[in-house]
């Protein structure tokens, strides 16, 4: 069978797309700490010149549509991830819960809502990224192995909060937020715990906070 390979970028392309992630990791870990910082910190951060950044962001609002862009793919790749996961439902779920944490998602929500225009593309991801997380409930609740009462909305807060802890390096850091997550997968687990006081966050709370 005939077989294509890719072409390897140039250098130059090569290098383009090295200072791109550069940029990209130097913003979240910039605006995660400070959601008022300048764009310069990020390219100071990042070890490139605010020239390289400028080619690539016409804005400080264009990079953080980019980076709530991105995370929202990351997000949807690994809910998609466990959905195609045909083993043990709790495993599923509670994996999906510990790579959501290592890949931020929920890091940048609390941080910056509100500071760039929602676009309708965003919107529409966000509206799929709903419903996949939907399904994936919904198949752990009917196997058994998730409280009855958790609805999308606990999910995005639970992973918004554990991002909050913010204590020592980022080692320490990282193994903290995974010590609370796996108290919070026990209390998740808990198909026959008291019922749980108010209703989750909807949709529109959630969207909501973009518009402020």
């Amino acid at each position: 069978m005939e077989t294509t390979t890719r072409a390897p970028m140039s250098g130059r392309k090569a290098q383009a797309a090295r200072n791109d992630e550069l940029i990209r990791e130097a913003a979240r870990a910039v605006f995660t700490a400070d959601p008022g910082a300048p764009i310069s910190a990020v390219a100071e951060h990042a070890g490139v010149g605010i020239s390289a950044l400028y080619r690539r962001y016409k804005s400080k609002e264009d990079l953080l549509q980019r980076l709530a862009d991105d995370g929202m793919d990351r997000y949807l790749t690994e809910v998609e991830t466990a959905l195609a996961d045909e083993g043990d439902p709790w495993a599923a779920f509670a994996g999906f819960m510990r790579r959501c944490l290592d890949i931020g998602a929920g890091s940048l929500t609390m941080r910056l809502a509100g500071s760039f225009e929602v676009t309708e593309a965003m919107s529409n991801k966000g509206r799929e990224i709903h419903l996949a997380t939907q399904r994936l409930l919904d198949r752990s609740k009917e196997a058994g192995v998730l409280r009855p009462e958790i609805e999308v909305g606990d999910i995005s807060v639970l992973l918004e909060h554990l991002h909050t802890i913010r204590i020592g390096d980022d080692d320490r850091m990282n193994r903290l937020q995974h010590r609370y997550l796996a108290l919070m997968l026990d209390a998740l687990h808990l198909t026959d715990g008291g019922e749980l006081p108010g209703p989750p966050p909807s949709w529109q709370e959630l969207r909501g906070r973009y518009d402020d």
